[in-house]
């Protein structure tokens, strides 16, 4: 798989997404928009404004949430990156993110929801380079509480934290986890 066949991969995907609400459908036509404008927005060498993807790690019952530490950003997020020539799609990008952030390599150890479950545009600040806005593409996975994670060489610390406990300055992972629960319930 090579960027353009990720891209092409891309813009099917948001075109399918059937998004929860007006501001997420508003938020993917956005993504759209910029994949239209930008042949190379899926690479990080792309435009300062380009696509990522990202994958909130949750327990069978949606109760607990398995986070990283950030190294760079000294915060709390989901696991997640830019996207790499070999991904086949943007969930292939966030599984491979999770797997290689938390440590979970087994097959049986994560077991990815179908489809994004939300959409994020956030800015970056100076210290993550060329790098200006990610559009970022969020999915879920399932790992039981049992699963044993391990730091990356890109994290400070990987650990479980309540749903509805999430860790100061990780407010904005709400409504992320509030998706992963819509979609882990059916």
């Amino acid at each position: 798989m090579n960027f353009a066949d990720l891209h092409a991969s891309a813009v099917r995907e948001l075109r399918a997404w059937r998004a929860p609400d007006a501001a997420q459908a508003a938020l993917a036509r956005r993504y759209l928009d910029h994949l239209a404008a930008h042949p190379d927005a899926v690479a990080k060498s792309g435009p300062p404004v380009h696509l990522t993807a990202s994958c909130l790690v949750i327990d069978p019952a949606g109760e607990h949430v398995l986070l990283t530490l950030h190294a760079k950003a000294r915060r709390w997020f989901q696991f997640g990156g830019h996207l790499e020539a070999p991904d086949a799609t943007l969930a292939a990008a966030a599984e491979r993110e999770a797997r290689e952030e938390s440590g979970l390599e087994a097959p049986s150890a994560l077991t990815m929801l179908p489809g994004p479950v939300h959409l994020d545009a956030h800015d970056l600040p100076g210290g993550f380079g060329r790098c200006r806005t990610h559009l970022d593409v969020r999915y879920a996975a399932v790992a039981a509480r049992s699963a044993t994670p391990v730091v990356s060489a890109e994290s400070v610390d990987v650990a479980w934290w309540p749903a509805d406990e999430l860790p100061s300055g990780s407010e904005e992972l709400a409504a992320l986890v509030a998706a992963a629960r819509r979609v882990l319930a059916g």
